[in-house]
């Protein structure tokens, strides 16, 4: 079966090992330059399993290209106001470039007050109001780190994104609504898709550059796509016999794209890549 595919497939995993790559010199060079090593504390609240995972993930790669990473971890019973005090100590760190809180918290913790709470020079997740309100208008500083990865993907293509019609399917402060924004910055004229929409097939029929981030199996049909159609999967999802699958049917999507991320090894190993990327970001505007 495998020679009847047309789509070429968007590696992930090389382009995460690239941009990996470009930040080890970009360390090196910020060290000799001005002393400055590269710092980001992730805190995590409680023992979910998958943040574990997560985090662990994320301190490993730190230290793959130089980063230096702390860890706090806090009980599951922490209060709000005990997270409050560590936000706060950690912005007023000059050591700590970039912070991370580990989500999600647990129910006695207010969640967006936390995020606002990080200080937006060292929001390596790109949540906070004030980077947001950056992409929006068009000049950012710290972004979203999936649809960044997404965005990179794209480039790896070559394909100009300028005139092109964009769909984004999903609409989350995450995903969705910073990955319409990067897109409209680069020209692409953009529609974005939820589950309100009419007429989803339709839409996704005409769409150049086609973005998935909705969380359900496979639920993009490959007769709904484009022929030549650049498909990125952000999904992540269990399908019926276990397996790990995206929003989209890739079988049936790679007869028809010209480019399809898989899943896993496509969107999953970026989100990090670009997180070490605002890190570094983060450590050299601090100077």
């Amino acid at each position: 079966m495998e020679n009847l595919k047309t789509a070429k497939i968007i590696n992930g995993k090389e382009i995460a090992a690239q941009v990996r790559a470009e930040l080890k010199s970009e360390i090196e060079e910020l060290k000799n330059k001005t002393g400055t090593t590269p710092g980001l504390t992730v805190v995590l609240v409680g023992e979910n399993p998958a943040s574990v995972v997560y985090v662990r993930n994320k301190i490993k790669a730190c230290e793959e290209v130089g980063i230096k990473s702390v860890q706090h971890k806090l009980p599951e019973t922490t209060t709000h106001a005990e997270l409050l005090a560590l936000i706060r100590e950690l912005n007023a760190s000059k050591d700590v470039h970039g912070i991370l809180v580990q989500l999600p918290l647990p129910k006695q913790i207010d969640e967006e007050e936390i995020l606002e709470e990080i200080s937006p020079s060292k929001d390596v997740d790109g949540f906070h109001p004030y980077n947001v309100g950056r992409l929006m208008i068009g000049n950012p500083v710290l972004q979203p780190c999936t649809p960044y990865g997404v965005m990179r993907l794209i480039e790896s293509t070559g394909v100009d994104l300028s005139g092109k019609d964009a769909v984004v399917v999903g609409r989350s402060n995450i995903v969705g609504k910073p990955m319409a924004m990067m897109l409209l910055r680069r020209n692409a004229t953009v529609t974005v898709c939820h589950s309100k929409t009419k007429d989803l097939a339709e839409r996704i029929k005409k769409a150049d550059i086609l973005v998935a981030a909705i969380g359900r199996a496979e639920f993009i049909k490959g007769e709904w796509v484009k022929e030549g159609a650049v498909v990125i999967d952000v999904g992540m999802n269990r399908s019926q016999d276990g397996k790990l699958v995206g929003d989209v049917d890739f079988e049936g999507a790679s007869e028809r794209a010209s480019f399809i991320t898989p899943v896993p090894g496509g969107v999953g190993p970026m989100t990090i890549a670009m997180l070490l990327k605002n890190t570094v970001e983060a450590a050299r505007r601090s100077k």
